[in-house]
C-alpha cells in the first residue's frame, strides 16, 4: 500500500546522490565566478568541471574526518588532481550546503505544485459532477440549511488554489543562495562571485547573511507545507465524517478484495483519509521545529542542522505522499445522493425554519415574534418521533394567521437553496464547458484568482 502512493521523483530529490550533486554544482559555479574575476586560471576550469564524487570513498573519508564537507571535498579532489586546490576557495561549509538545500527545496516544490494542480483538477471535476447534489449543511454537527456537495468540493478547490499561491510565495523566499564566507562579510569571497554563481544556479543571492541563510525562510516554507497539510486534514476529516455508518453520504474508494478489519469482515473504513489526517499532524510538528530553528546563536550554531536533515526532506516526502493519496480519494470517491436526501429528511423539514421565519417577517411580524412562533414549532418537531415541521406550522393558529397552507408548501422547496450555485461556480471559473476541455492541462488557469 505504501508503494502505491510513493513518488520516485520526490525520493530522487532528497537522495544522497542528488544532494551531493547539488553540492558539486555549487562548487563549480563558484569556481566559474572566480574565473570571471581572474583568480582561478581559465585553463583550470575544464578539469574542475570534470570533478566527480565517489560516495563510497567519501564515506571512507568521513570515518576519519567526521565532517561531511571535508570528506566530500577529499573525494572530489581525488577525481580532479592538482586543480582541486581551487575548489571551495574562500567558502565555508554552509555556503555550499545551504545553497544546495535551497536548490533541493525549489526542485521539491515543483513536484508539490504539480500535486496541488492535480488535486485542484480532481476537485473541480467532482464539484461540477455534484453541482446540484443537495445535502444537509451542518454547523456544530447539526443540520443547518441545505447546500450541495458540489459547493463543498468547490470550496476545497478554491482553498487549494490559495495553497498553491502560498507555496509560490514560500519558494520565492527559499530560492536564495549565499557564498559570503565564514560569517557573511565576503572577506574571502567577493559579492560578484556570489552573484555570478547564484545566477548560474537559477536562484537569487541572499541580500545579507551571516554564516547561514536565515532560517525564517525555511520556517515560512515549512509552515506553508503544514498549512497545506491542514487543508488536507480538513477535507479528509469531512469525508471520514460523511462515511460514518449513520451518515453514509460519501465513501473513499474500497477495492474488490480489500479488507477493513482482520476481525470484522463487514468493515469499510476510511483508512486513506485517516492516514492523511495523521500525516498532517506530523507536518505541524515539523513546522514547530522549523520555527525553533530561527533563533541560532550569534552568527550561527548547528542546532538546526540535525533537525533539518529530517524535517526538510521528510516534510516534502510525506506531503507529496498525502496529496497523492487524497487526489486518488477524490477521483474514486463514491457519493450517495439518495442517502443525502434521506438524511435531510431525518429532521422532518426543520431545515426550512429560516425560510418560514423570513416569510413571517415579510408578512409584518417583528423578528422576535416570528422567531418565537417558528422556534415553538421547531422544538415540538425535535421532541416528537414522527410529526413533520410543516404539519405543526399549519396547525398553529398564530402561524396560520399570517401564512396559508399553500404558502407554507411553497416555502418547503429544496431548489430554493441551489438558485445561486451557478453564480458561485462562475466566480470560480467552474463552468462545465471550460472544465471538460481544459481541466486536465490547465486547471490552474480557470479561476480569475488563479496562481
Amino acid at each position: 500500500m505504501i508503494e502505491r502512493y510513493s513518488r520516485p521523483q520526490m525520493k530522487k530529490v532528497w537522495s544522497d546522490e542528488n544532494k551531493f550533486a547539488k553540492w558539486l554544482d555549487v562548487e563549480i559555479a563558484v569556481c566559474e565566478g572566480w574565473v570571471k574575476q581572474g583568480v582561478i586560471p581559465r585553463e583550470a576550469l575544464p578539469k574542475i568541471k570534470m570533478a566527480r564524487l565517489n560516495i563510497k570513498r567519501m564515506e571512507e573519508l568521513l570515518q576519519e574526518t567526521h565532517h561531511d564537507m571535508t570528506a566530500f571535498l577529499g573525494s572530489v579532489a581525488e577525481s580532479v588532481g592538482e586543480e582541486s586546490r581551487f575548489i571551495h576557495l574562500g567558502l565555508t561549509s554552509s555556503d555550499v550546503m545551504d545553497t544546495a538545500t535551497s536548490l533541493q527545496l525549489v526542485e521539491a516544490s515543483k513536484i508539490l505544485a504539480d500535486d496541488i494542480k492535480a488535486l485542484i483538477t480532481a476537485l473541480g471535476k467532482r464539484a461540477i459532477e455534484h453541482k446540484y447534489t443537495v445535502m444537509a449543511g451542518r454547523t456544530h454537527g447539526v443540520h443547518a440549511e441545505p447546500i450541495t456537495f458540489g459547493l463543498k468540493l468547490a470550496l476545497w478547490m478554491e482553498e487549494m488554489q490559495r495553497n498553491r499561491q502560498r507555496l509560490t510565495d514560500a519558494v520565492r523566499g527559499i530560492a536564495v543562495g549565499k557564498m559570503s564566507g565564514a560569517v557573511g562579510t565576503y572577506a574571502t569571497v567577493p559579492p560578484d562571485v556570489e552573484e555570478y554563481a547564484c545566477a548560474k544556479l537559477g536562484i537569487a543571492p541572499a541580500p545579507v547573511s551571516n554564516q547561514v541563510i536565515q532560517r525564517d525562510r525555511h520556517a515560512q516554507f515549512m509552515t506553508t507545507l503544514a498549512i497545506i497539510g491542514g487543508s488536507l486534514e480538513k477535507f479528509s476529516t469531512e469525508i471520514r465524517a460523511l462515511q460514518k455508518t449513520e451518515f453514509r453520504e460519501a465513501e473513499e474508494p474500497f477495492g474488490a478484495g480489500q479488507t477493513g478489519s482482520s476481525a470484522m469482515p463487514h468493515k469499510r473504513n476510511p483508512e486513506l483519509c485517516e492516514r492523511v489526517s495523521g500525516i498532517s499532524r506530523l507536518l505541524r510538528g515539523y513546522a514547530v521545529t522549523s520555527l525553533e530553528n530561527i533563533a541560532l546563536w550569534h552568527e550561527r550554531d548547528i542546532s538546526h542542522s540535525s533537525t533539518e536533515r529530517v524535517i526538510l526532506p521528510d516534510a516534502c516526502l510525506v506531503l507529496d505522499y498525502a496529496m497523492n493519496i487524497f487526489t486518488s480519494v477524490i477521483k474514486g470517491m463514491t457519493v450517495f445522493p439518495q442517502r443525502m436526501r434521506q438524511n435531510m429528511d431525518l429532521t422532518r423539514g426543520l431545515l426550512f425554519s429560516q425560510r418560514v421565519l423570513l416569510a413571517l417577517i415579510d408578512k409584518g411580524l417583528s423578528r422576535q415574534a416570528a422567531y418565537k412562533l417558528v422556534q415553538r414549532n421547531a422544538m415540538a418537531t425535535w421532541g416528537s418521533e414522527d410529526q413533520k415541521f410543516i404539519d405543526l406550522l399549519k396547525a398553529d393558529a398564530d402561524v396560520a394567521a399570517s401564512l396559508s397552507a399553500e404558502e407554507l408548501d411553497e416555502l418547503f422547496d429544496y431548489k430554493f437553496y441551489t438558485r445561486h450555485v451557478d453564480d458561485i461556480f462562475k466566480r470560480l471559473g467552474l463552468t462545465t464547458a471550460q472544465w471538460k476541455t481544459r481541466a486536465d492541462t490547465d486547471a490552474d488557469k480557470l479561476s480569475p484568482r488563479s496562481l
